[in-house]
């Protein structure tokens, strides 16, 4: 008699389509917008009409521009936020156990209780995904909406983050990335999803689908991006728009 595999372990997270994202910020607001109700203290804003305003977001989006001599230039837009990775240094570094990573779900939390705003989280975490809340004196960051996710309270279909039920181009898929059989999972393995910043090896469980080169004949990948090296975040994004 043959052994069953022993089933998958839960991951879920995030599949983020480049191909697809218009940097419209709807997920960015869409964000906000939750969490300022229902996820711990209220993430605050100071002087935000002011000269020099500063707030607190668990998702951004960044918009960089590629040209090349003899063609037009192409936006990329970039959305980043908490990639929940599997070897998470945030939680390794955090001296009091705040930053935690459930056995259940494989989601990245932060025990606002035991927090005590010391930033050792955001100094390990090379993605730049967590941000000092500076009236709260505690760090924040995306929880993948774990209190929607979960919630009966609520339909069916807005039982997904925020960011992904707001999203008006479907740039954001939310799914088990455990179970090699999920739409997530066929979605990476179908257009070349990748990690970002690999060479960090902290497993980030959230995956990138790469920009596409469309034309008559094909609609290919233009790189799967595997063996990209890069020293840190920037250096990799500079790879990324070398290759259009």
């Amino acid at each position: 008699m043959t052994a069953l595999p022993p089933p998958s372990k839960v991951k879920l997270g995030l599949v983020i389509d480049l191909d697809t994202c218009v940097g419209c910020h709807a997920c960015v607001t869409a964000c906000k917008g939750w969490n300022d109700q229902g996820y711990g203290a209220p993430l605050s804003d100071m002087d935000a009409y002011g000269s020099a305003p500063c707030g607190t977001f668990l998702n951004r989006v960044h918009s960089y521009e590629a040209q090349e001599s003899d063609t037009p230039s192409k936006i990329v837009n970039f959305p980043r936020s908490c990639l929940h990775c599997d070897n998470a240094p945030c939680v390794t570094v955090c001296p009091t156990g705040a930053s935690y990573k459930r056995a259940e779900d494989g989601i990245v939390l932060v025990n606002e209780d035991a927090c005590i705003g010391c930033g050792l989280c955001a100094w390990a975490c090379p993605y730049g995904a967590r941000e000092m809340d500076g009236e709260a004196g505690v760090m924040k960051k995306c929880t993948l909406c774990v209190d929607r996710i979960y919630n009966e309270n609520l339909p069916e279909e807005d039982r997904v983050p925020a960011c992904v039920r707001t999203c008006p181009t479907g740039a954001r898929h939310f799914g088990d990335l455990g179970d090699p059989e999920s739409a997530v999972s066929r979605l990476v393995a179908e257009r070349g999803g990748y990690d970002l910043m690999p060479e960090m090896e902290t497993a980030p469980v959230n995956k990138y689908l790469p920009p596409r080169r469309k034309g008559a004949a094909d609609v290919a990948p233009l790189t799967p991006l595997l063996d990209v090296q890069a020293s840190g975040f920037a250096g990799w994004l500079d790879r990324l728009l070398e290759k259009f």
